[in-house]
């Protein structure tokens, strides 16, 4: 028996892993903490807006 094709659907499936695993995270450490301090800026800013003080 030919293992051609088992040989083939494997290597499609692991291609299709790998492109999974590409579209993750692609920031670097220092990227994503200075990304999370301005989300948590703007959040702070929206709040502050939404809330008067009594």
């Amino acid at each position: 028996m030919s293992r051609g094709n088992q040989r083939e659907k494997a290597r499609e499936a692991n291609l299709k892993k790998q492109a999974a695993q590409k579209k993750g995270n692609s920031m670097s450490g220092s990227q994503m903490q200075s990304a999370k301090e301005s989300a948590a800026e703007i959040m702070r800013q929206k709040q502050a807006a939404g809330k008067p003080m009594p």
